[in-house]
């Protein structure tokens, strides 16, 4: 739809060096099925921020040359096609828009609900909720109202999507029960993920595939929140890991995170 305006960015080594392009695709690890340009964050986030204030044109799964005004109806363009037919970049710029248009809580909560189900990688969904600086502002108990859903989820990134944002912004002394209650009720073995798990490091990038338990990335997420937590509330958070109803593969996760954070390499995970 717009790689007119991404090609152009596309760093000189990811379509040069196939060492540094096999690093760039293992990191990002997406499913086989969707096209990774090569665009890093930098440039990524040029592009939103140039569609959000100018707009611009979009090219339509048709052929059709759509002109659009602004970032809102850029992204009304990116709702009107299937989701797999963007790349990666295309599908980060869409979060990102969302966050940059200046719209009501009610009006971003509606593009938010439109945008979540398309969340099919880690990078995709972890660099939304971290530039979504709108929710530490936004109503809290309407967010959290809408993350719920999502919590209920049986999509493994809509999933990683209520948990990430919980981490992000109701990691407090007001939120912290609640975001303990969500966490402890998640029923792992009906979470559906599109990874495959598979032993050992692979020499090459497989995309779509991962080194651990599916929903490997709801696990992993999981096990950021604690750590997170931990370095802000460590009583708390180890008594709700005692007592909780966590896998013992989320549990070992959590602990392997906290000591390799530096907030909490010294703090008693248990």
């Amino acid at each position: 739809m717009i790689d007119h305006l991404l090609q152009p960015l596309v760093c000189e080594r990811f379509l040069t060096d196939a060492r540094y392009r096999e690093g760039h695709l293992r990191v990002v690890n997406a499913l086989p099925e969707r096209r990774v340009v090569g665009l890093h964050s930098p440039e990524i986030k040029q592009v939103a921020k140039q569609l959000s204030r100018k707009g611009g044109e979009v090219v339509m799964l048709d052929g059709t040359h759509r002109i659009c005004a602004n970032g809102t109806e850029v992204i009304r363009a990116f709702e009107a096609v299937p989701s797999e037919s963007l790349c990666y970049e295309e599908t980060v710029i869409w979060g990102y828009l969302i966050n940059l248009e200046k719209r009501s809580l009610a009006e971003r909560l509606v593009m938010l609900g439109r945008y979540v189900p398309v969340l099919d990688n880690w990078a995709v969904c972890d660099s939304y909720c971290a530039h979504a600086k709108w929710m530490a502002r936004a109503d809290k108990a309407v967010l959290w109202a809408f993350l719920q859903p999502w919590f209920r989820s049986e999509r493994e990134f809509e999933v990683r999507f209520a948990v990430v944002v919980a981490m992000c912004y109701f990691l407090n002394e007001e939120w912290l029960d609640k975001v303990f209650d969500c966490i402890n009720r998640l029923d792992f073995g009906r979470i559906k993920s599109k990874y495959k798990s598979v032993k050992g490091k692979p020499k090459m990038a497989q995309q779509g595939t991962v080194q651990g338990a599916e929903p490997y990335y709801v696990r992993m997420g999981v096990a950021w929140l604690l750590a997170t937590a931990l370095a802000k509330f460590p009583d708390q958070t180890r008594a709700f890991v005692r007592s909780s109803n966590l896998p013992a593969d989320v549990i070992k996760l959590y602990i392997r995170k906290a000591r390799e954070s530096f907030r909490t390499r010294t703090v008693e995970a248990l």
